[in-house]
């Protein structure tokens, strides 16, 4: 075998491993053994999207289901005005996608990757054949899709009940997550995602900073006051300056 043909093999083997051990670490596959890991890792395909690309549009042809390996995806919808609103985040061992078996459903959404992504790609042929060998998967699918449910859910109780401080308060909570990791949005994507204009997000966000709850940084934001952004986002208080 020549130089180059080692080479290729060497490389094909290292995705193929590195394939298994994104699947290995899914709490979808949780119920899986090794081999069966390996085996649905030798059928199922994997990709990479940069940072900033659009990898779905409305009006995709093919039923397609998405699962997040590495890294966060936007989803997003064009107004008839041509503003852009954000409808979801994805964060790494989501589900998601254009699937009517599973209730599944873009909605006329884009799909963005805000960061450099691992997706794992199915067509419905693929989860009809998984949930047909491995029914396991089929009930934490499920579990799954019912999580982006209640999620959805609970975003539109804020946009239809919340002011937009407690809104962006509530989801720099959420993306920040329970270790207060910074979320790695500009003041552009936190306005999409509340549904509100820019200026009226950065006056907000400048607000906390002054009162010493976030610390803004380029495209990064850091929450500084757990309790004080929790009281926000219950909307018990305004923002206020700290002396």
């Amino acid at each position: 075998m020549t130089n180059w043909t080692t080479a290729a093999a060497d490389r094909a083997s290292a995705r193929g491993t590195e394939k298994i051990g994104y699947l290995s670490q899914s709490d979808l596959f949780r119920d899986l053994s090794p081999a069966d890991i390996a085996a649905l890792g030798a059928s199922l395909a994997m990709t990479t999207c940069q940072r900033g690309r659009v990898f779905y549009e409305p009006g995709q042809t093919g039923q397609v289901l998405f699962i997040l390996k590495r890294g966060r995806v936007t989803l997003y919808r064009i107004t008839t005005e041509g503003k852009k609103l954000i409808t979801g985040t994805v964060e790494a061992g989501s589900v998601f996608g254009e699937m009517l078996l599973l209730g599944q459903g873009m909605y006329d959404s884009f799909a963005e990757a805000s960061e450099d992504c691992v997706l794992c790609v199915m067509s419905r042929s693929d989860v009809e054949h998984l949930i047909a060998r491995y029914p396991k998967v089929g009930v934490r699918l499920l579990e799954h899709v019912g999580r982006r449910l209640e999620q959805a859910e609970l975003r539109l109780a804020e946009v239809a009940y919340k002011s937009i401080p407690a809104r962006i308060a509530t989801t720099l909570l959420r993306l920040a997550g329970d270790d207060l990791h910074p979320v790695r949005l500009s003041q552009q994507d936190i306005a999409d995602m509340v549904g509100t204009y820019r200026e009226t997000s950065t006056r907000i966000l400048n607000d906390l900073r002054t009162a010493r709850l976030i610390d803004l940084r380029r495209m990064e934001i850091v929450v500084l006051d757990r309790d004080g952004l929790e009281a926000i986002a219950a909307d018990l208080r305004e923002p206020r300056p700290v002396a």
